[in-house]
């Protein structure tokens, strides 16, 4: 059925009246309403959207522009598609047509396959480019599908954007193969008037921030490779390559980060540390850390996004729940003493450290913070930064900070035996110190301390508490379907705690809010062990790691593998996610 027509608002109406999901009253007020200058720009579903009417088949739902679009997708018999922006290869979709003839006929490739190209449209009868298009891409064959107009307007203008931004970086002679863009670049910046050239990679820097800021990735990697170079974005701990570019379009993107974060641009060949300050869509304020390091095909550079959203968090937020709270809070509420946060890199150590802080820092303390670097500037504490170029590291700072009057100090992290050593100083001197270790568990990062060269008589003494974390993903609670347990996994991770098989668990599934990963958001799982007297004798007589592990049973004391088991009984996680996260001795 070869009609051709464009749909409006009419044509919807007649339609959606007939089938029964509007009534006479709602169509007539839809008819009737006039449309701003704006407005009639927008294509009639979007119209139709904009007033919530009750969908008369379903009456606890209002007809959304996605009903509406599931509505015309069955009616016109063409599948609805999502862009998934993680998965679109934007530099093979705008080879397929022209931006002049995409914009003309409102459609926009949107996958291609081996055998045939998904072409989207907001307009299911309008057919009469098929033919056109079907002639220049033979062999392969066109799949019509429908795509929701908000999303048809951004990707029609941000594809064509991006893929003219890296093909005129590379027509322009600036960027030759050897890479002079370079110091072309260092006189652009000190230039008035960029050369157009300058703006495509402009306009790439913005793009890549801004959808990372969108997809909420914690980090972002621009890798260099021979011919192509990749763009990669770590969402909820996992890397998805978003856009392959050409080697020498991406050595000019690194370039101009680098000028952002005051690196030097000249230097190549040694591994630089920058920031940068921006603002995400939101208007919110966030640093970026940068890193480069020089590899085969040229600087590798990763940017940390540090959100302000996520690094103060409530504690209910962060996942501490019932008893562990209270143990927390009545743990730091000690004037004086060590309390130790450990974990592998990314496991949200910091974020549980300054949220804690945050919560102490009250006008009748004076907080001070050494860290490497000031991951976020908070008002309610002094921070200093360590610098290496000075020669002021960990240590020299903690002895600073002790002649500065501190109630309560946080040293970013024991690297050494002179960090570990002037914490312990403090401690003794009547100051509370929080700080990271790098280990595995709880107990473990009392003998850490031990190989940093610190007697256990000094451990005993000063150390409150330690808490070990990690990070898991949460179930997307849109798809989550509930399965069945695998019995030898669930006997793996809680092998000698007698924990009842749980009646349900849920598995990930995935769906379009959470991109088809079944997964969407982190929460903390935690082992918390204070320092009981029994614990403070054993350490005080050098017990080794296995000792203390018994010790800590003992007392009650839950590894993370058990803090795990039990998100996966509330529905929270899955078991393979506490698995993949967990170390299992």
């Amino acid at each position: 059925m070869n009609f051709n027509f464009e749909i409006d608002t009419t044509w919807c109406l007649e339609r959606l009246f007939k089938d029964g999901r509007i009534d006479e009253r709602e169509k007539l007020l839809v008819q009737t309403t006039h449309r701003q200058r704006e407005q009639l720009k927008w294509h009639p579903l979007q119209w139709i959207a904009n007033f919530n009417l009750k969908d008369q088949l379903h009456p606890q739902a209002t007809l959304s522009l996605n009903r509406l679009m599931q509505w015309l997708a069955d009616k016109s018999s063409l599948p609805l598609y999502v862009i998934d922006p993680l998965k679109a290869d934007v530099g093979a979709l705008t080879n397929v047509m022209s931006q002049e003839f995409a914009v003309r006929n409102r459609i926009l490739a949107v996958e291609v396959k081996a055998d045939e190209i998904l072409i989207a449209t907001d307009q299911p009868y309008k057919t009469e480019w098929v033919g056109n298009l079907e002639r220049s891409l033979l062999p392969k064959k066109i799949q019509r599908v429908l795509l929701s107009p908000d999303q048809l307007q951004r990707y029609l203008v941000e594809y064509y954007q991006v893929s003219r931004a890296v093909s005129n970086s590379q027509k322009s002679g600036t960027y030759d193969r050897e890479n002079k863009g370079v110091e072309a670049l260092l006189q652009l910046g000190d230039t008035q008037n960029p050369d157009a050239n300058d703006q495509h990679i402009v306009k790439l820097v913005d793009w890549i921030l801004q959808f990372a800021f969108e997809q909420s990735a914690s980090d972002i990697h621009m890798e260099p490779r021979k011919d192509t170079g990749k763009v990669r974005f770590r969402i909820d701990g996992v890397l998805h390559t978003i856009y392959n570019m050409p080697a020498n379009t991406l050595t000019a993107v690194i370039s101009r980060i680098k000028i952002l974060g005051r690196m030097n641009v000249a230097e190549k060949r040694k591994p630089q540390d920058g920031r940068l300050k921006t603002r995400t869509p939101k208007g919110q304020e966030t640093e970026l850390r940068l890193s480069t390091l020089p590899t085969a095909f040229g600087e590798k550079l990763v940017m940390r996004i540090f959100d302000p959203e996520v690094l103060v968090r409530s504690f209910e937020q962060l996942g501490f729940e019932g008893s562990l709270l209270s143990d927390w809070q009545s743990l730091t509420s000690h004037s004086h003493g060590i309390i130790l946060v450990t974990g592998p890199t990314g496991s949200g150590k910091t974020t549980t450290l300054y949220s804690s802080l945050k919560q102490l820092a009250t006008d009748q303390v004076n907080v001070c913070t050494i860290e490497d670097p000031i991951e976020m500037l908070e008002p309610s504490f002094n921070q200093m930064q360590v610098n290496t170029a000075i020669d002021l590291g960990f240590a020299d700072g903690v002895r600073a900070l002790m002649r500065q009057d501190p109630d309560i100090i946080m040293v970013g992290e024991i690297r050494d035996h002179d960090t570990a050593n002037m914490a312990i100083q403090a401690a003794l001197t009547g100051h509370l110190v929080l700080s990271t270790l790098h280990t595995n568990d709880a107990p473990s990062s009392l003998t850490r301390l031990h190989d940093l060269g610190i007697q256990p008589f000094l451990t005993a003494a000063t150390i409150l508490g330690v808490l070990a974390q990690r990070l898991v993903r949460k179930l997307c609670p849109h798809c989550k379907k509930e399965s069945h347990i695998n019995e030898n996994e669930w006997e793996h991770l809680t092998f000698d705690y007698f924990m009842e098989m749980p009646e349900k668990v849920y598995s990930a599934v995935g769906c379009e809010a959470c991109r088809h990963t079944g997964y969407k958001g982190r929460v903390g799982i935690y082992e918390f062990m204070p320092l009981s007297l029994t614990t403070k004798q054993l350490i005080g007589a050098n017990a080794n790691l296995t000792e203390l592990r018994q010790q800590a049973k003992k007392e009650g004391i839950e590894p993370l593998r058990i803090a795990g088991a039990r998100k996966v009984i509330a529905g929270m996680t899955t078991l393979e996610e506490v698995l993949r996260v967990v170390p299992l001795n």
